[in-house]
């Protein structure tokens, strides 16, 4: 398993070789909460130009392939644009795979420890998926979104409260992990020094690890301290997915705010440079559950994909 698990990040940040057969299969399996999270890429897009700051509905981006994210297992040719179109998920650049199966809906989530050294994690071996973001950009209400739990992770509008490595066995098969929040600027220099360490140990370290979630706050501008984390997991082959929240929010115009779908697109311009191909994303809220079944689709394909290989 660890020799895959070192293939995994160069399967997720390298560009996919051209191979001339579609390996998209006639025949898949999904879960009927999770067809939905299926859209046409092509369809016009839908921007609401309210300038309210209430939540608004969801925005289908238009992508070219170039910038889609071929998950492993799935592969593209110059005849196949449509097809593949036809299967991105929903708000994302991500294509559904062979490996996505209908085991993607959470039955069960419980919380199993909280560790403050990668060694003292769960050691069962199985897959996890860990959340980190910047403090307040609502980590715990998306795991608590995931699992459709109120309470499964505690909120607080204080910053820092997550300070372990808090593991959440999900169906009993694999874990949802939430990570300490970084750039907590009132946190003891000392604190925040030693977060970073195990968080960063914790990355490079854990082999059941299949995807750090970098969760990226949508509703503001891009932040350097959220480029230079998405550049270093890049630059020592983590493999990431992108998780923009609270897309449901749009800032007023006449205030100078820009929409969400906005500050998506800035934010894949500014970190083009540091990946040779586009990192998978998704638009998310908390608030309307919008990205839910599209990040569980994800997360179910790369899943199945680390446990075969």
């Amino acid at each position: 398993m660890l020799l895959h698990h070192r293939l995994l990040p160069r399967l997720l940040l390298s560009p996919s070789a051209p191979v001339t057969a579609s390996l998209f299969p006639t025949r898949r399996i999904l879960s009927p909460c999770c067809c939905s999270a299926l859209s046409q890429v092509a369809a016009p897009q839908t921007i609401d130009h309210s300038d309210d700051d209430e939540p608004q509905g969801e925005v289908q981006v238009q992508l070219p392939l170039d910038r889609l994210f071929l998950p492993p297992g799935a592969s593209v040719s110059a005849g196949d644009a449509e097809a593949v179109t036809a299967r991105v998920l929903k708000g994302s650049n991500i294509v559904l795979g062979p490996y996505a199966r209908g085991d993607a809906n959470v039955i069960a989530a419980d919380f199993v420890k909280s560790s403050v050294r990668p060694d003292d994690c769960p050691r069962d071996g199985l897959p996890e998926f860990a959340l980190v973001g910047r403090s307040n950009v609502g980590k715990s209400s998306l795991l608590n979104s995931l699992v459709r739990r109120k309470r499964l992770a505690l909120t607080s509008k204080k910053p820092g409260k997550t300070q372990c490595i808090n593991h959440f066995k999900v169906n009993d098969s694999w874990y949802l992990v939430d990570l300490p929040g970084y750039g907590y600027a009132a946190a003891p220099q000392e604190a925040r020094t030693n977060w970073d360490e195990f968080t960063r140990n914790y990355f490079l370290s854990r082999e059941s690890l299949v995807s750090v979630f970098l969760l990226i706050d949508a509703s503001i501008p891009a932040k350097k301290i959220d480029l230079d984390y998405a550049s270093w997991l890049g630059q020592n082959k983590v493999p990431m997915t992108l998780v923009f929240t609270k897309c449901d929010k749009r800032k007023k115009k006449k205030n100078g705010g820009k929409r969400p779908e906005e500050n998506v697109e800035n934010f894949q311009s500014l970190i083009r440079e540091y990946f040779e191909a586009a990192p998978p994303w998704i638009m998310t809220s908390s608030v309307t559950n919008q990205g839910r079944d599209e990040i569980l689709l994800h997360m179910s394909q790369l899943r199945n994909y680390w446990l075969k290989h």
